[in-house]
């Protein structure tokens, strides 16, 4: 066993002193939130968990638990919550939470930013292209290593749909649980009419496409909690659904369908004129057409971590101070060795 089983062995044992050496089984999940640099992602986690603090910047990859009891006197269940800082810049920290060993039991949560459109193609393909990528290598591995946990995997996400729903043989389901998340509804809600449309249908199509769930939230909206805490504690599941645009969304994975969703939000001579290979490729020309995306780099705006004050160490800042200024004067004399020096033009 790992110390980490052994941990939680220790606090069955502890808050189970009657049960005769019956182990009873906890429930253990993780969670990877990512999405838009600002977007909100520490602000939900917090909620979720019932904390009452002020949110931090995340810079790299954080972690946090969460532990929830059943019901009385019964171990509690374990969640994991693993958050992606920097937008898509830190997008290949993603292989680190995810491995052959959690997959089992291993959920996505992407929150996008609705007050700023212009990213959110950009930011979800970009994240959820490498962490598909990186799910499908460890299902590729597992094929040869554990072909029934591969099997299982693929057919649990498969289980979104029912086989008689009229777009069973039409989508493409994630590999993984995934949810998405449209934060600062409040901000969103005072776009035009005809935006909001845009962005809410596209957003129906993307999630319907990948067999997620859906739900729009701000700070005062709680439902983002429903479905993160049936990922991460096997709450039931809601089975409500609201798909009018002028409230916030909230569609479970497998309760929309492409005939409510309808066509993409363009004129027919426009679609027409759109070279596409897939139906998800169509959706994106005709979303970047109304919000062209911007030509940024999460990279240049990531701060350095040794620079941000809630990381501050006095004697360490100290000493890395003396060192760059040791470092800076080595520079300043290589270079004057360099001017001082004789070469021959032959």
């Amino acid at each position: 066993d790992t110390l980490w089983d052994l941990a939680i062995a220790e606090v069955e044992k502890r808050e189970n002193p009657d049960d005769d050496g019956k182990r009873v089984e906890v429930w253990e999940k993780s969670i990877l939130f990512m999405g838009n640099k600002n977007g909100g992602k520490t602000t939900i986690i917090l909620r979720c968990l019932e904390r009452e603090e002020i949110p931090k910047p995340t810079l790299a990859l954080e972690y946090t638990f969460g532990r929830r009891a059943r019901r009385h006197n019964t171990p509690k269940d374990i969640a994991h919550f693993w958050e992606l800082g920097g937008g898509t810049s830190l997008q290949e920290l993603i292989r680190i939470p995810i491995t052959s060993n959690n997959i089992r039991s291993f959920a996505v949560v992407l929150v996008l930013d609705l007050s700023r459109p212009n990213e959110l193609w950009t930011t979800m393909e970009k994240l959820l292209q490498v962490t598909r990528n990186h799910v499908n290598k460890i299902l590729t591995k597992l094929e040869k290593t554990d072909p029934e946990v591969a099997t299982e995997i693929k057919q649990r996400m498969r289980n979104n749909l029912q086989r008689d729903h009229p777009d069973y043989e039409l989508v493409d389901p994630f590999p993984i649980p995934l949810v998405i998340i449209g934060s600062k509804y409040d901000i969103f809600h005072e776009f035009d009419s005809e935006m909001r449309k845009i962005i809410s249908k596209t957003l129906r199509f993307v999630s319907h496409y990948y067999g997620a769930s859906l739900v729009f939230t701000s700070k005062s909206e709680k439902k983002a909690r429903v479905l993160i805490n049936h990922l991460a504690f096997g709450y039931d599941k809601s089975k409500s659904v609201s798909v009018d645009h002028s409230k916030p969304l909230f569609i479970p994975a497998g309760l929309d369908s492409l005939s409510q969703i309808g066509p993409p939000p363009a004129s027919d001579s426009d679609i027409g004129k759109m070279r596409a290979n897939t139906p998800l490729e169509l959706w994106k020309k005709v979303f970047e057409k109304t919000f062209p995306p911007n030509t940024f780099c999460d990279l240049q705006d990531t701060k350095d971590p040794a620079q941000d004050l809630q990381y501050a160490e006095y004697e360490v800042d100290v000493m890395r101070a003396q060192k760059n200024q040791e470092l800076e004067q080595y520079k300043r004399n290589a270079s004057k060795s360099w001017k001082e020096m004789d070469f021959d033009p032959d």
